[in-house]
């Protein structure tokens, strides 16, 4: 289990030490997570046999099961803006809905392309 958790951190790190070399607008741990899911799919690609590593499951499921502890912090960073979040409700609240219309269309349309020739 410290190996796969090693291994989570690491591209954590790598993540956030390319996004500073490439100056991207993208979060380090997100490149991260891209990384770790491309590693695994190479892994896999010539053998879907041999799946995940165990430990590196064992820690995903440990952590999904206590994500919402994960997100306290941001629960408190609200609270503690409460002021700014009154001022600039408006813009907030237009982005909010907008990506999420946005992401509902892209959806569908991404599934309808899918399964056109179906």
């Amino acid at each position: 289990m410290p190996f796969a958790f090693f291994v989570l951190i690491l591209c954590q790190l790598v993540g956030e030490l390319v996004r500073d070399a490439l100056k991207l607008p993208i979060p380090g741990p997100v490149i991260g997570m891209f990384l770790l899911a491309a590693i695994l799919g190479w892994r896999l690609r010539g053998n879907p046999e041999r799946g995940i590593p165990k430990p590196l499951e064992t820690l995903a499921e440990g952590l999904i099961a206590n994500l919402g502890l994960l997100f306290v912090p941001a629960g408190v960073g609200i609270i503690a803006e409460a002021g700014l979040l009154r001022q600039d409700w408006l813009p907030i609240v237009a982005g909010l809905v907008g990506s999420t219309v946005l992401g509902v269309a892209v959806t569908g349309l991404v599934m309808h392309w899918t399964m056109r020739g179906r």
